[in-house]
């Protein structure tokens, strides 16, 4: 696991900022502040980028301001233009079937209806990018997602989730260039304290 781009995906806009679909920009921005980096807007890349140095090499942030479902255009272009192959990816976003507090990395799969994965796959053309999913939960119907997704979660839910990103990020050597299997257990095997 070699990672040079770390993308948290958001809708833009201070009426999104604190929506579960946000996560993955809570988790940039987290990242971010530990890692001393500072996001700026580039028009070429329709988002928000960060650069931090890592290990002797320059990793990149990003947060697409693009809105979830045209995710991809931004992905996509910040990967061309730096030629970072879909396997140096990860993408960090909101898991509507884990609970506020679990969460999972792996690399490939399916998009299970997320516009956001949807859109990535579809510019990348390829599946073959690394996710970590943050467990928002779920209401109980799929009609009811939409509106979900973008409200905010009542306060002892944003804490298990802040949690278990606070945790991700503490394991961020790991996340970004690790051992896989290291990775995956110290993600996959968290528990809310």
């Amino acid at each position: 696991m070699h990672i040079q781009m770390i993308v948290g995906l958001g809708n833009p806009g201070s009426k999104y900022d604190n929506t579960r679909h946000n996560a993955g920009f809570w988790f940039a921005d987290e990242l971010c502040r530990q890692m001393n980096g500072q996001f700026a807007h580039e028009a070429k890349f329709h988002g928000e980028l960060a650069r931090i140095h890592y290990q002797g090499a320059d990793r990149r942030i990003l947060k697409p301001q693009t809105f979830m479902n045209l995710s991809g255009k931004s992905v996509a272009a910040l990967a061309n233009f730096y030629k970072i192959e879909p396997e140096h990816i990860l993408v960090v976003h909101d898991e509507l079937d884990l609970p506020p507090g679990k969460m999972k990395l792996k690399q490939g799969g399916g998009h299970g209806g997320h516009n956001g994965l949807k859109d990535i796959q579809a510019q990348l053309g390829s599946a073959d990018f690394w996710r970590l999913r943050i467990g928002i939960g779920h209401p109980g119907h799929r009609d009811l997602v939409v509106g979900f997704v973008l409200t905010n979660p009542p306060l002892s839910e944003r804490q298990l989730i802040h949690a278990s990103i606070d945790h991700a990020v503490r394991e961020y050597g790991l996340l970004i260039e690790g051992d896989n299997s290291l990775a995956t257990q110290a993600i996959n095997g968290y528990a809310v304290p």
